[in-house]
């Protein structure tokens, strides 16, 4: 939509890296926050750009334990980078640990995608925990940006229950695009390509397209 973005992937599965194509790239993540280089900034499209992960990163925790400031590693590396692009997204991976941390410390908002099932909404108030004692302990300016419901089947009952429990809950914030189970979204990493790319027609790049409309009207 014309937005220059920048896209982090700091889970050591480099599923994000692995949607736009890209496996194994070196320099990555991992090496910026050892020090070893600047953030890779690999153009990936016409206006997106992608820091890379790498499966090492998935030592990040226990070598960085000790490091002075190391919820601040990210941040770091993001100073100087950052205003030039009309957005950076990071992709956290799904534990609570110092890359989480690390993300949520340089951040304005967190997006949460909640999957449409009962296991996942129960995470959300652990998760909502942590970000309040990241806003209150490292970074005020932290704030919730909205919550996507995704792998919604609207003609299951566990789908509506859970999609109403999230705008009792969440009613401020929660986004009213949701992600729709659809095949093509589960197809389109193992072909190295975005939804909007592998199946424009299909309904997966349809609700990402109302989900991204939605999100510059609302911070633009």
């Amino acid at each position: 939509m014309g937005q220059k973005v920048l896209v982090v992937d700091m889970d050591a599965q480099a599923n994000l890296s692995q949607c736009f194509g890209v496996r194994d790239y070196e320099p990555n993540i991992y090496n910026a926050l050892k020090g070893q280089c600047k953030l890779p900034e690999l153009q990936v499209s016409e206006n997106i750009s992608l820091v890379p992960s790498h499966l090492n990163l998935s030592s990040a925790e226990l070598e960085f334990s000790r490091e002075p400031g190391r919820e601040n590693l990210l941040k770091g590396l993001l100073q100087g980078v950052s205003q030039n692009y009309d957005y950076v997204f990071i992709d956290c991976p799904p534990s609570l640990g110092l890359l989480t941390i690390n993300a949520l410390n340089v951040a304005d908002r967190v997006l949460i995608p909640l999957q449409a099932q009962f296991l996942a909404s129960q995470g959300l108030a652990k998760l909502m925990e942590i970000i309040t004692k990241v806003k209150q302990r490292l970074n005020p300016n932290l704030e919730i940006g909205g919550i996507v419901l995704t792998m919604y089947k609207k003609n299951t009952v566990l789908s509506r229950d859970i999609s109403e429990f999230a705008n009792k809950q969440f009613s401020d914030t929660i986004f009213q695009s949701k992600i729709r189970d659809n095949i093509s979204i589960a197809e389109a990493p193992a072909a190295g390509l975005d939804i909007f790319r592998y199946s424009p027609n299909s309904l997966g790049a349809l609700d990402y397209s109302k989900l991204s409309l939605e999100f510059l009207k609302r911070f633009e």
